[in-house]
Formats: structure tokens, C-alpha cells, sequence
């Protein structure tokens, strides 16, 4: 399929030393970028199930209030 040349020219060129630094150059890199996306990225902590407050603890609040200043008459109706 090859002709000698071109095996020995592949192999001359495989084992250069500009490719084996780059490669690890390469290898560094994509190493160096994982760990700092690893770094970066906050997973996903299941804290448990959400607790809506209680029909006690919605009333000892008192009427919520809004920006304007306006009570919410349907909060204090449930």
C-alpha cells in the first residue's frame, strides 16, 4: 500500500522531537483546561424536598406587603 519511502518519511516525522512537544504541549492544555472548568462548575447539591410554610406560619408573618405599599387582601383571605 506504501511505498518504503513514505513509511520511512511517516515514521521520521512521528518521531520527531517537535511533535512529541507539541503533543504534550497539547495533553497540558487540554488537562489544564478540564481542571479549571472543574473548578468553575458548581454541582448540583440536592438539598432535599422544598417545605412550604405552614398555614400558622403564613399567618404569624402577617399580610404581605407589597412595593407600593398595598396590602394583598387575597393572602389573608386563604
Amino acid at each position: 500500500m506504501f511505498n518504503a519511502e513514505v513509511r520511512k518519511l511517516l515514521l521520521e516525522v512521528i518521531s520527531s522531537w517537535q511533535v512529541w512537544v507539541v503533543t504534550v504541549v497539547l495533553v497540558l492544555y487540554v488537562f489544564l483546561v478540564n481542571y479549571v472548568a472543574r473548578l468553575y462548575h458548581r454541582p448540583y447539591r440536592f438539598i432535599g424536598p422544598m417545605r412550604s410554610k405552614s398555614k400558622k406560619e403564613a399567618v404569624a408573618a402577617g399580610p404581605e406587603v407589597d412595593e407600593l405599599g398595598l396590602e394583598d387582601t387575597n393572602a389573608q383571605k386563604k
